[in-house]
Formats: C-alpha cells, sequence, structure tokens
C-alpha cells in the first residue's frame, strides 16, 4: 500500500518507526528517518533531498513547521511554525513557534530557542543557552532564571508522546 504522507526522491524513501505518529496531513520526502513515539503534527514538511532528516526519539515536530535536511536528537521539542534548514538540534532542546534556524546552525543539549527568533548561518549555540531575538542573542540558561529541564518535562517526552496518541484519526 501507498503511503500518501511519503515521497520518493531519486533512491531515497521515508522511513517511520511503528510507534511514531506522523499526521496524515503532513508531508515527507526522501532520506526522512522518524523514530520511536515521535510525533509530526499537520502541515509539518520534511524534506531530505539535499541531506538527509532526521527526527530522534521522542522528539515533537509541532503543526506547520518546515525541516529541511536537518537533524533532531532525542526528547527535542519543535514549535508551530518553526523553519530549520541544514541544522543539528541537540538532545532536550526547545525550537520555539515561528523560529527561523539557518543552514549550518548547532544548537547545544539543553538550548531553548525562544518564539520568533531569527539564527543566522553558521551559529553555534553553546548547551544550556536561551537564545532570542532578531538577530539571536545568547545567553547562558544559569543566567534567565529560566527552567529548561522543568519546560522539557512538561512538553516532551510524557505529554506530547501521550496527546499524540489521543489524537487517533489524525494519525492514521
Amino acid at each position: 500500500m501507498v503511503d500518501s504522507r511519503t515521497y520518493a526522491f531519486e533512491d531515497d524513501r521515508p522511513t517511520i518507526d511503528d510507534t511514531a505518529r506522523v499526521s496524515s496531513e503532513a508531508t515527507l520526502v526522501g532520506d526522512v528517518e522518524v523514530a520511536a513515539d515521535a510525533s509530526v503534527w499537520p502541515g509539518v514538511v520534511l524534506r531530505g533531498d539535499v541531506g538527509p532528516v532526521r527526527i530522534g526519539r521522542e522528539t515533537h515536530v509541532g503543526d506547520n513547521a518546515t525541516i529541511h535536511a536537518s537533524r533532531l536528537a532525542s526528547e527535542v521539542m519543535v514549535g508551530h511554525g518553526a523553519v530549520l534548514n541544514e541544522t543539528s538540534v541537540e538532545t532536550r532542546s526547545l525550537i520555539g513557534f515561528n523560529a527561523t534556524i539557518n543552514t549550518g546552525v548547532t544548537i547545544g543539549t539543553g538550548s531553548i530557542v525562544a518564539a520568533g527568533t531569527v539564527v543566522p548561518d553558521e551559529y553555534t549555540i553553546p548547551p544550556d543557552s536561551f537564545v532570542r531575538g532578531v538577530p539571536a542573542e545568547i545567553t547562558p540558561l544559569e543566567e534567565t532564571g529560566i527552567d529548561a529541564a522543568a519546560i522539557l518535562d512538561d512538553y516532551s517526552s510524557g505529554e506530547y508522546t501521550n496527546l499524540a496518541q489521543r489524537h487517533e484519526e489524525l494519525f492514521d
């Protein structure tokens, strides 16, 4: 049976773990892998043509996000409408709504990129950073009073995985 969410590009076709939830309204093209207990919500585009897209275990990609040739490690949250181009996001990081992460950016473990932030090409965000603004400014999380672990615990693995499982029709 043909999966209407996935499209081959040259010799590559997306693969989705049996426990992942991928909306019937998402589009996956080419060299894309979605790992266990991840969720990909309506309107998301994962495009693995000029490079692979890897969505890690318990990583959640919110509605209308576009991920191109990027790697998202485990337990990453990507907010609605975010755009990531040739980006690497490390474990337990959060990308806010409508953030734009440009080419060659690495976001370190446990970091938070605020909603609407624009991260220019080739930035390296250190682990445990808070990133905000246009263009992005980086502040160590310890200087902000933000508890990134609590935020990720609230929204990442448990709650969002559970929410995706409860949306049976959305992820047929």
